[in-house]
């Protein structure tokens, strides 16, 4: 009985220094300021990417502790407020904030508070869905794609993926950065990727830590259709603040979009939230941004659009533009496909024995490339020329550049055998029906017994 009275003692005892510590949320000794402007000052002398500016920062509001500025602010919610104003006055830096913890109900340091937290975080990151908050095709085959934020790659790198690919055949895009904060530089960077061709140097991060500068170019490849040459439109606000600011520069300096609506934030320096107590936490500024073109970045200037409109307005000029941008798009591929298949059927008129089979491939590979035919159409082509336009030997060209370009296809192997076959080509008709076979056997292809029986009639046949 002892025992247990001791424990429940103990318990009691913690319970109380626990309720004392949180009670502080309500009533703040001059001592737990003191200490808190002591810590922040410590915290930023030795992270803030401007070390100069930090002892400045670190003078002012020590100053201010002094002269009693901040007595009159008695919940943590209202000093951290207080501090953040303060900072920022000697600083202008906007990404500097001193933040309270949530109004959790469990006092901290327990059990129940864990709990409380993860249930919280747990909710927080299912109704963020990585920013991604909603995606439509607008009248005129436009894009639409609301972005509240740019989580963690790892995190929110499949979400982008899927609400890319919702947008894919859309002849204009249209991304709502309003209502963004920022976030992952790699995730600006992934989404990036998606507008551009090649190796583009985007931004640059220089952190104090290290004496170090990070480069981020663009991705030579995305899960997902690129759109390099889509017309691109962004919408800005007073909102838009940095990782969203670092996007919609970068589209900018890079002539890649048009950016309507208000001048931004201007936020460039990144950084990282750390704790100054249970209770309070704050974002440091440990680097900044610097542009591979203008040699600077958008700190305390903000995104200027080249559109300026109110903020109401934004969405439907944003509408009208990619509209027009949209009807422009389709005339030029309008062009480039009658182009294309003009060249491709100018091919396909007269067999070569010299060059016919490269040129078929080589301008096969073009239109693949362009995004103009796929495998089954290549596959269907081969047959028209064979049964239609009784070409076989223009037919096998196109087969066999079917299999160079869709090489785990067994359907276009198959067909190329069959060409082959009716050309008199026995061995090499039976070993492109056997890989048929193979592709078949590898892929659990449902047609595989089909593939089979061609293989089985060309051996009797041979």
């Amino acid at each position: 009985m002892m025992v247990i009275r001791k424990c429940i003692f103990l318990f009691l005892t913690l319970s109380l220094c626990n309720i004392c510590i949180y009670s502080q949320d309500s009533v703040l000794s001059i001592e737990y300021k003191k200490e808190v402007i002591n810590t922040l000052s410590d915290l930023m002398n030795d992270k803030y990417v401007f070390p100069d500016i930090a002892k400045k920062t670190e003078e002012y509001i020590k100053e201010q502790f002094k002269k009693g500025h901040f007595d009159q602010f008695t919940s943590n919610e209202s000093f951290a407020t207080a501090l953040t104003e303060s900072v920022q006055s000697i600083n202008n830096d906007k990404h500097m904030k001193v933040m309270s913890q949530p109004p959790y109900e469990a006092p901290a340091m327990t059990p129940e508070r864990l709990i409380e937290e993860k249930i919280f975080n747990l909710k927080r990151k299912k109704e963020y869905n990585a920013g991604f908050h909603n995606v439509k095709v607008l009248e005129g085959n436009v894009g639409y794609l609301d972005l509240r934020g740019f989580t963690y790659f790892k995190e929110g790198k499949v979400i982008a993926d899927a609400y890319m690919k919702l947008i894919r055949n859309t002849d204009a895009v249209i991304i709502d950065l309003s209502k963004n904060g920022g976030g992952d530089p790699e995730m600006v960077q992934y989404l990036c990727s998606y507008f551009f061709k090649g190796d583009i140097h985007l931004n640059s991060l220089y952190f104090r830590e290290g004496d170090r500068t990070i480069d981020f170019h663009t991705l030579d490849k995305v899960d997902g259709k690129k759109m390099i040459d889509v017309p691109l439109f962004v919408i800005t606000s007073k909102r838009t603040f940095s990782g969203a600011e670092e996007f919609s520069y970068n589209m900018q300096t890079q002539k890649r979009a048009t950016i309507i609506g208000q001048t931004t934030g201007g936020g460039a320096n990144p950084g990282g939230t750390v704790p100054i107590n249970k209770f309070l936490s704050v974002f440091i500024p440990t680097g900044k941004a610097i542009n591979p073109i203008t040699k600077t970045n958008w700190e305390g200037v903000g995104v200027v659009p080249e559109i300026k409109v109110g903020n109401d307005d934004s969405f439907n000029k944003a509408h009208e533009l990619a509209k027009e941008g949209a009807n422009q798009y389709r005339e030029k591929l309008k062009g480039l496909y009658t182009n294309t298949f003009s060249n491709l059927l100018s091919k396909l008129e007269k067999y070569d024995e010299v060059n016919s089979e490269k040129n078929i491939l080589v301008t096969l590979k073009d239109c693949k490339e362009k995004g103009l035919i796929e495998e089954w159409e290549i596959n269907a082509l081969g047959y028209q020329y064979m049964i239609e336009h009784k070409k076989l030997k223009i037919a096998v060209c196109i087969f066999k550049s079917n299999t160079i370009l869709h090489p785990q296809s067994a359907n276009g192997f198959d067909s190329y055998a069959e060409g082959l076959m009716k050309l008199g080509s026995y061995d090499e008709s039976i070993k492109n029906y056997k890989k048929a076979v193979e592709l078949a056997k590898m892929d659990n292809s449902p047609d595989l017994s089909v593939y089979q029986e061609n293989l089985k009639k060309a051996l009797q046949k041979k």
